[in-house]
């Protein structure tokens, strides 16, 4: 080692005091650093195209699931129906009818029929002497009558409600003021 140089602890450790290290065990660490980052980046892509594959399976499966929830919505509606054709087709197929028992025969058949419209939260709008509105009711003409304006006198169909909604509003007749 000659006097001009200080002695670095690089040098006392290589034990080379003409040449200093070049980096080598620094290329080393660097390629290393590299590889394990590059493992790293790997694993994150791995998890990547998993997360992404199977955001994507389940967005396939809610899609098949709505698609079979509007295909078989209506199922709980067509169970309760069946016993309602069940009793129009055995009227039918009654031989000797006598008006008496038809009509005892219809009569339990719409009863059958308003506990299915029970069930399903399906209700009748019969807006017979209410005020008119436009959101439930069809005006289909306009009668001059004693009373109010705007009021229901007569319906000619009735609406229905499913829950809240209209489903059918009603087609009515609506007062109108007598002309003076």
């Amino acid at each position: 080692m000659s006097d001009q140089e200080p002695e670095t602890p690089q040098t006392m450790a290589t034990g080379n005091t003409d040449e200093p290290d070049t980096g080598a065990t620094d290329q080393s660490g660097l390629e290393q650093q590299l590889r394990l980052a590059e493992q790293k980046a790997q694993e994150h892509m791995d998890s990547w195209l998993r997360a992404k594959a199977e955001t994507e399976n389940l967005r396939k499966r809610a899609q098949a699931d709505i698609a079979s929830a509007h295909k078989y919505a209506v199922d709980s509606l067509a169970q309760a129906l069946l016993p309602v054709k069940d009793s129009l087709e055995a009227a039918l197929a009654v031989e000797n009818v006598t008006l008496e028992s038809l009509k005892s025969g219809v009569e339990l058949t719409l009863k059958q029929l308003k506990a299915v419209f029970d069930k399903a939260n399906l209700s009748e709008i019969n807006p017979v002497n209410e005020k008119f509105d436009p959101h439930r009711h069809q005006a289909m003409t306009m009668v001059e009558a004693p009373g109010e304006p705007n009021q229901v006198v007569n319906v000619m169909q009735k609406g229905y409600l499913l829950h809240d909604r209209v489903l059918r509003p009603a087609l009515v007749t609506v007062s109108k003021a007598k002309d003076a």
